[in-house]
């Protein structure tokens, strides 16, 4: 699916249990998109995404997660396992979706957009590690990346200006 002149509503992607959803659905809604995994030293993120999601949910904003296991395999499981870890340990009840690729020929198209849009450090497009973040404005426009190491409650304000 195209994304020309739809910023990410353009694209779909699949959920945990299967179901095909256009990001259409988020239209109007204040995004932050997230690639994660269950064991990586940044897994806690889970718990500050959790609770943004809690805090904004209400005002039009949404956590998007996409379970990666392109760094250091830390995303082995399926996706019942997947969310069957993510419930019991961080009790995420934000939108996950199926395990992509961020990188390389078999990129999501949705992180190809992302990466485009919002390149890292020294303009380098490839996504480092687990848990980078981009955060999408009710327009669907991707305003800001984030590091890995950023911590979900340490984006509050910039969630809070494009609310």
């Amino acid at each position: 699916m195209s994304a020309v002149n739809e910023g990410i509503y353009g694209f779909s992607a699949e959920t945990l249990d299967g179901a095909a959803v256009n990001l259409d659905i988020y239209r109007d809604k204040v995004l932050l998109i997230v690639n994660t995994a269950s064991e990586c030293g940044f897994t806690p993120q889970y718990k500050g995404l959790q609770e943004i999601y809690q805090r904004f949910a209400p005002r039009g904003f949404a956590v998007l997660g996409f379970p990666c296991n392109q760094f250091g395999k830390q995303e082995p499981g399926d996706a019942g396992q997947i969310g069957a870890f993510c419930e019991k340990n961080f009790g995420v009840t934000f939108p996950m979706f199926a395990k992509i690729e961020v990188n390389g020929a078999n990129a999501h198209p949705l992180y190809k957009y992302l990466k485009d849009k919002e390149p890292g450090l020294l303009g380098i497009e490839a996504i480092k590690w687990n848990f980078t973040k981009f955060l999408v404005d009710r327009k669907g426009n991707v305003i800001k990346r984030y590091a890995p190491q950023t911590k979900p409650e340490s984006v509050a304000d910039d969630i809070e200006k494009l609310l």
